[in-house]
């Protein structure tokens, strides 16, 4: 990395309030989160546990995302000449630019031997547009790999901003070889940025990038002429990207505030992949999602341990409150009202059925575990252990009532058995295959898969569904017009709008939650008053 970079030269941004400088119609800062619980309502009065499946989801409404300051940290080496992979990425580059709004900063940095700053990041007017697009016409393969030159000098260039407010950052990093110089585990990332990776034929060094994406992004492979192309998969991660509907989201759990709750404590929180802090005097627990895109859902299991009843039953005990919080456009962190989680003790209530949602949840984390003790024997040659590993997930799976994760969860399986039948096969597709399924399922976030294109879409979103059909004609011909992600907005309420005529989605989202929670509070306080009668 030459010193001689410069990091603190990012463009002022172009209308960082509103897309392309519009009033953004409908949106407000409530609303852009919501939780649905899910757990059984009735619970003994004896000492119980009781397990709560919360679904955190985002907003299905883009307007008002975040801008987006996006550093690619490309792949320049010698070995980019291979099946033209650099063409390709020339293509898959010229997409990102086309979909990027005036709002939104883009940086390309690429590395081959060392690594270099092309641009710094330029606020995508016509003219930045115009420039980027020659800069990416003007690549050039030639060198050896330092995948640590280029991921420290793209985190720089994030680092370095002079602009931050209300905006989200993050990195996506692109090679196709093994380190030749350099260490990339040893740059370090202390603003936490996403970084997004993806590998490129089946030379790439898969364990390095998915380590690298592991503190917040995905990995994702692709083959040089099988399943999604360079440009598909790219489209996926704009599809992201370009829909952060709520950054530095908090999921908060703590005790009732009510005198005389149920709770004893909150025995333990599953949230995958999401750190947690707990705090020490009240056991509050908080979990960190980091940011949402649009239509996401991050699922955390809880486990609660009630206290013995001593009024004998048959009365609504409080027993958790969840709230969340994130910084509002300002950047000043709020918290939501929250709900109240209850549930009716009776002398004759049993350990029932978790409810459906919460069993299949169950079902996805265990395979998710499957896939990683099938990959672990696979990677120690033990092909039929691993492949006798997934026959046995799919065993269980048979009990499970069909749905459309389920169905998915089953074809991932065979999947991967059919790229387990052998070690060739294994190291070229399985292998890369399983290391994206299992950091997917762990950030429960949409990460693509080599080789055929098998259906499994698990946490991919609308808007991911519409970029991969657009990126599909972009590669049919790329002269056509291509929407930017304004006019995606727009496209998305003017059918809100037709279907909700009367009132804007974001809005009806949240006075639809205000009412629920209402309701909630006015029964809270009915069934105080009727214990303490």
């Amino acid at each position: 990395m030459s010193s001689a970079m410069v990091f603190n030269d990012d463009e002022e941004p172009i209308a960082p309030a509103s897309n392309a400088g519009k009033p953004v119609r409908g949106f407000s800062d409530v609303g852009k989160a919501s939780v649905k619980p899910y757990y059984q309502k009735e619970a003994p009065v004896a000492a119980s546990t009781v397990r709560v499946l919360l679904d955190v989801s985002s907003s299905s409404s883009t307007a008002g995302r975040a801008p987006l300051d996006l550093v690619v940290v490309l792949d320049v080496s010698g070995s980019m000449k291979t099946a033209s992979r650099l063409e390709k990425l020339k293509s898959a580059m010229q997409f990102v630019i086309r979909k990027l709004t005036p709002m939104d900063r883009l940086s390309i940095v690429t590395f081959s031997s060392g690594a270099n700053k092309l641009c710094a990041l330029r606020a995508m007017s016509q003219v930045a547009m115009s420039d980027l697009k020659g800069t990416v016409d003007g690549l050039v393969a030639k060198g050896g790999t330092n995948i640590e030159a280029g991921l420290a000098t793209g985190l720089q260039v994030l680092a370095g901003r002079r602009h931050t407010a209300g905006r989200t950052a993050s990195v996506l990093l692109m090679s196709d070889g093994e380190e030749t110089r350099g260490n990339a585990k040893n740059v370090g990332n202390p603003h936490k940025f996403p970084v997004y990776t993806l590998s490129f034929g089946a030379d790439a060094d898969m364990n390095l990038l998915k380590e690298l994406a592991s503190g917040g992004g995905t990995f994702n492979p692709v083959l040089d002429n099988k399943g999604m192309s360079m440009l598909d998969v790219f489209s996926q991660l704009m599809a992201g990207l370009l829909t952060v509907v709520v950054q530095d989201l908090y999921l908060i759990l703590s005790k009732p505030t009510v005198d005389g709750h149920d709770l004893d404590k909150i025995v333990d929180v599953a949230p995958g992949d999401f750190s947690q802090e707990t705090d020490s005097k009240s056991g509050t627990v908080t979990v960190k999602f980091g940011d949402l895109f649009s239509g996401e859902v991050r699922k955390v299991i809880v486990e609660l341990l009630l206290k013995e009843s001593t009024g004998g039953g048959g009365y609504e005990a409080e027993i958790l409150e969840v709230e969340v919080s994130y910084p509002n456009a300002e950047g000043t962190r709020k918290k939501l009202p929250g709900q109240t989680l209850m549930v009716k003790r009776t002398p004759t209530a049993s350990s029932g059925a978790d409810p459906e949602e919460l069993r299949n949840e169950d079902v996805r984390r265990q395979h998710a575990k499957s896939i990683t003790a099938a990959r672990s024997l696979a990677d120690e040659k033990k092909l039929e252990e691993a492949r006798e590993q997934l026959k046995k997930a799919q065993i269980e799976l048979e009990d499970i009532l069909e749905n459309p994760m389920v169905a998915m969860l089953r074809k991932e399986l065979q999947q991967l058995l059919d790229l387990m039948v052998s070690e060739e096969l294994y190291k070229a597709e399985g292998r890369p295959y399983a290391l994206a399924a299992e950091l997917s399922h762990a950030r429960q976030r949409f990460a693509a898969r080599p080789g055929v294109d098998d259906g499994v879409r698990l946490f991919a979103t609308p808007r991911m569904d519409a970029y991969l059909e657009q990126a599909k004609k972009f590669a049919e011909n790329p002269d056509e017009p291509l929407p930017n992600a304004d006019v995606d907005v727009e496209e998305e309420i003017k059918k809100a709008i037709d279907n909700r005529p009367e009132v804007e989605p974001s809005i009806l989202d949240y006075y639809m939650n205000f009412a629920t929670l209402l309701l909630q509070g006015i029964g809270n306080i009915v069934n105080r008053l009727a214990r303490r009668a």
